[in-house]
């Protein structure tokens, strides 16, 4: 199965909720999409199923126009974020329903329930009933009616936005090795970037309805095409500063003045942003490093991990550091970048270049 999306836009009341989206999905393949909320994933979810119609371009299956065709004369399957069990019926009987909607014969049916059922770890609650199993067990067993049907397209709009962490991280762990084994088109909405970098397969980052970049997920993550793409796929947010390159340095007001060699000294002198990701921006200096100056704003202390917010001339910056790092409200620091790692677009928000970053970093 192949699913391409040509130029596809979709206008609600006049106001554009996806604007010019073209994209090609393959069978076997997981494709994430990656936005902020209202960032229009699930209004192209809803299109890709035929739950909605867009206003202009083309859903082809296969090369066929499939367009106006309605969500229940298409091989699709739908996992929303509130995941929705029949409570009255048991763990069979809800994976079945599909299946017995469809009138298959019952030996097929069982057959089919127990294969998916183990595939997701469910074998041992199948007489139970929903009410009586963890969070995590129930949203397999949303998944599990959806994979039952061997549906070609298989749609998840945030599935595991509302479970808690422990069950979240075991399911993200599981979730690629279990898309691996269907052979469908799988494509995933979040808001999480690492959930993303956790899934793997291909992302398309979203932004106001907007695709600004597709491609295999590690390769947006480490060569975003663009700005818009940087800042959607970095959590904590990317620390972005503008910046005029003069010379063989790189100044921002009076305050920063960061020189540099090698690539970055051959872009030509002219006014840029810089982008720098949380975990590149350092506490303290290091060879290579140059100091810009700031004031601490705010400090977050996750336990093993901190996040110093810094004001840097008017600019917040999120320095991510190992370990506990406590700082008055107003202190002022330095803290330290190195010009290798820096992301650099021009003043229309293109890439012009990207770090050669070893593996790892």
């Amino acid at each position: 199965m192949r699913l391409e999306l040509q130029n596809i836009s979709k206008l609600v009341k006049g106001d554009p909720h996806i604007s010019d989206v073209s994209l090609s999905l393959d069978a076997g393949t997981i494709n994430i999409l990656l936005g902020p909320t209202l960032a229009g994933k699930t209004t192209l979810l809803r299109l890709m199923a035929g739950l909605e119609r867009p206003t202009s371009g083309r859903l082809l299956v296969d090369g066929h126009d499939v367009t106006g065709v309605p969500v229940q004369k298409r091989n699709v399957a739908m996992v929303y974020q509130q995941f929705i069990n029949y409570p009255n019926l048991s763990v069979f009987e809800n994976i079945a329903s599909p299946l017995r909607i469809a009138g298959l014969p019952k030996p097929e049916i069982e057959s089919k329930v127990h294969k998916v059922a183990d595939l997701l770890q469910l074998v041992d609650t199948l007489k139970r009933k929903p009410q009586e199993l963890s969070g995590g067990q129930q949203q397999r067993i949303a998944l599990a009616r959806a994979l039952v049907k061997e549906a070609g397209l298989v749609l998840l709009d945030e599935p595991l936005a509302n479970l808690d962490y422990k069950l979240r991280e075991e399911l993200r762990k599981e979730l690629p090795k279990i898309f691996s084994q269907t052979g469908a088109i799988f494509v995933y909405a979040t808001t999480e970037p690492s959930e993303a970098l956790l899934l793997g397969g291909n992302t398309a980052t979203l932004h106001e309805g907007r695709v600004s970049q597709f491609g295999p997920t590690i390769d947006v993550f480490r060569r975003p095409d663009n700005l818009t793409t940087a800042r959607v796929f970095s959590d904590p947010p990317l620390n972005t500063l503008p910046i005029a390159k003069k010379n063989n340095v790189l100044v921002f007001k009076d305050q920063v003045r960061i020189p540099i060699n090698g690539r970055l000294a051959e872009i030509a002198d002219g006014d840029y942003t810089i982008g720098v990701r949380p975990y590149h921006l350092y506490l303290k200096a290091a060879e290579g490093t140059a100091a810009v100056a700031g004031e601490v704003t705010v400090t977050e202390i996750t336990g093993s991990n901190s996040y110093v917010h810094v004001d840097i001339g008017g600019i917040r910056w999120v320095a991510f550091a190992r370990g506990i790092h406590e700082y008055e409200i107003g202190t002022s620091i330095q803290v330290y970048v190195d010009p290798t790692l820096f992301y650099i677009f021009d003043t229309s928000g293109k890439l012009v270049h990207a770090p050669a970053l070893p593996e790892g970093r």
